[in-house]
């Protein structure tokens, strides 16, 4: 299927203002409110250690909501204060699982098949002639070009065609990304930020700005993670 629009995001952050209540049921509502959805935790981040005692905070489980532990330690959470939340090693995991995948891509499928069309293309196609072509002949023509066939075949996600095609660096940027913002955002003053359409360029736009919103808020402010049907 094509990729998730605006209202049928898998994954939103919710911000919270400094002294706000910011637990899970907070959360919830402000989703509800918005999209019009139910959704659960998602634990995404990675949660910072202090270094001076870090031996301590490992075990603690403030300022965090949903907190995953293992062997006793807090490892992950679906959000809590952004001061205990480690966006750099979320962002860096990302980037590395992105990257294997791109050059295991690249090994197997750019090497062996010539380029294709993006699904985008064949939507095109629907949109300016929806008599002529359905979208399920759309997805047929897409889904039949050979790169296509074996990304199918290899279980790559076909509809991310175009951005494995633009490379590495745009690929890994995109989970990056994704990995700290998931589809939509809820900004502290109850703003819904998601991508003006579904392209690969506005999703870029969205996250960019979502990222810096994330970025300057203060390490007192809140995030949670919510994962909608």
């Amino acid at each position: 299927m094509p990729t998730p629009s605006p209202l049928t995001a898998s994954v939103i952050t919710v911000c919270f203002a400094p002294g706000e209540a910011a637990d899970w049921f907070a959360a919830s509502e402000k989703v509800n409110d918005l999209l019009h959805a139910n959704g659960t935790p998602a634990r995404r981040y990675h949660v910072r250690h202090r270094r001076l005692i870090g031996w301590l905070t490992r075990f603690l489980g403030y300022y965090l909501l949903d907190a995953a532990r293992r062997f006793g330690a807090v490892t992950m959470a679906a959000g809590g204060r952004k001061g205990r939340l480690d966006l750099t090693s979320t962002a860096a995991k990302a980037s590395h699982y992105a990257a294997l995948r791109w050059r295991a891509w690249n090994t197997h499928i750019a090497a062996t098949t010539r380029p294709a069309r993006p699904f985008e293309d064949y939507l095109a196609q629907h949109h300016a002639d929806p008599t002529k072509v359905s979208v399920a002949e759309a997805r047929r023509r897409f889904e039949q070009q050979p790169r296509v066939l074996a990304m199918l075949a290899l279980s790559f996600d076909p509809y991310e065609l175009s951005v494995y095609q633009a490379g590495e660096a745009t690929y890994v940027g995109l989970h990056w990304r994704i990995a700290l913002i998931g589809d939509a955002l809820i900004t502290t003053d109850g703003r819904l930020l998601t991508p003006a359409t579904d392209s690969v360029a506005d999703r870029f736009r969205f996250l960019n700005e979502a990222c810096a919103y994330v970025r300057g808020l203060r390490s007192s402010a809140r995030l949670c993670a919510v994962a909608i049907a």
